[in-house]
């Protein structure tokens, strides 16, 4: 693998990762969101990653070359019941007074984006890594 296609897949892994925290944060921003405009509680999202060819500037000297990254493939959205809650007086409340909440642990929802940006701070030390071999081979060429 290139040096050049080394930097293309941290940086395709840099961007999934930075979708899928931004679907945790919508998922942690809604937890006690009852009425969406598609009505009901709001439903949790999660994103699918898929791996993906990774093309270059340079791939036309390294054809027999392919080096895999990651993308989005899908945003997946729960399709568990929502949690009930017995509260009488919310204007979202049912006949029984019970309304519907999200269906999600917000702890849960934490750990993930917190493992979403270990994730992304890996790809960005791979980048740096990368980065310091060329300039290191620069030096080199100079010398």
């Amino acid at each position: 693998m290139s040096l050049f296609s080394a930097i293309q897949v941290s940086a395709s892994g840099m961007a999934a990762q930075r979708t899928r925290a931004e679907m945790l944060v919508e998922n942690m921003a809604n937890t006690e969101t009852t009425r969406t405009p598609e009505g009901g509680p709001y439903k949790r999202k999660d994103v699918v990653f898929a791996s993906q060819v990774q093309s270059s500037p340079f791939s036309a000297s390294f054809q027999n070359e392919l080096s895999q990254g990651v993308q989005v493939a899908d945003v997946m959205t729960d399709s568990r019941a929502p949690e009930l809650r017995y509260l009488p007086g919310h204007p979202d409340a049912d006949a029984n007074g019970y309304v519907a909440f999200p269906n999600m642990n917000p702890a849960e929802e934490m750990v993930n984006l917190m493992n979403a940006q270990r994730s992304y701070d890996g790809n960005v030390s791979a980048m740096t890594a990368v980065k310091d071999m060329i300039s290191h081979s620069i030096d080199l060429m100079r010398a």
